[in-house]
């Protein structure tokens, strides 16, 4: 340990944690550290660099708070919230694919009856949403629970609004007993993450827009199987072959029609995966 060099210290490091207790935090941590390590070498990172990185993080660290995750922003542009998805997600043919959690999701919306507005004066054209929960053998999952979100027309989630004073365009509404669910809110438009911070400016220094295409978050929990977190996408967006968070799947691209009255109507039926047993 006193004549450390470039060559031994990652073998050092690894050694360090031959005393952990957890077998999984064990395998991450030396994993961890000799992919850093080679990282490190392959680029042949400076002391600068390596401090403005520390700068970088520390800058994300700053900025997030109850409203706002930077570090899951971090994760989005770089793929890695979609790859630890994809390889967390492996289901049956015909199950509803997932797709990014996203840093707007609240917990404890508000709960809405089925048919209600969720939208709850959020700026929007009208639109109407409906579908159902079925399972692989094309049941009914009765009592399904969908957490809903989404932007509004300025491309603003509601905690993204300093002086709102309620929930808008977020809900939670239980589908009836045929696995059913309605329910008004306003039609989704493109957005771009937030690109103030330290995640904006990464994207602005690689020549990488922000923008994310049209869509509607859903979470989908039912007893018994795996928990759905997706979203539907606008077939007629922009952005869906440069999502600036590498969340599109073609199955999840859907049309959203334009009604006599100049709403627009979307409908969507969800499949869910039964849990694994054990």
């Amino acid at each position: 340990m006193r004549n450390l060099n470039q060559d031994n210290i990652t073998q050092a490091v690894i050694a360090s944690f031959s005393q952990t207790a957890d077998p999984r935090l064990q395998q991450i941590l030396i994993s961890l550290v000799q992919h850093l390590h080679a990282f490190a070498r392959e680029v042949e990172l400076t002391e600068e660099e390596w401090f403005k990185g520390i700068e970088f993080l520390t800058g994300c660290g700053h900025i997030t708070d109850d409203k706002r995750q930077e570090f899951i922003l971090l994760s989005d542009v770089l793929g890695l919230s979609m790859l630890t998805v994809a390889m967390n997600n492996h289901k049956p043919e015909g199950c509803t694919e997932a797709t990014v959690f996203g840093p707007f999701y609240v917990k404890d919306a508000p709960q809405y009856e089925l048919g209600a507005d969720i939208a709850n004066g959020a700026k929007g054209t009208p639109c109407v949403v409906r579908g159902t929960v079925k399972n692989t053998a094309g049941e009914a999952i009765p009592g399904a629970v969908l957490d809903v979100w989404q932007s509004d027309e300025d491309g603003l989630y509601d905690v993204q609004h300093t002086a709102l004073a309620q929930a808008q365009a977020r809900g939670q509404l239980q589908a009836d007993g045929a696995g059913a669910f309605h329910f008004r809110s306003i039609v989704a438009v493109p957005y771009a993450i937030p690109h103030d911070g330290p995640v904006g400016a990464m994207l602005q220094a690689t020549g990488r827009h922000p923008w994310r295409p049209a869509h509607l978050h859903f979470m989908v929990q039912a007893p018994g199987y795996e928990t759905l977190i997706t979203h539907v996408f606008r077939s007629d967006s922009d952005y869906l072959d440069s999502d600036a968070v590498f969340g599109v799947r073609q199955s999840l691209v859907c049309d959203w029609t334009q009604q006599a009255d100049g709403s627009y109507l979307l409908t969507y039926d969800f499949v869910l995966n039964p849990a694994r047993k054990g």
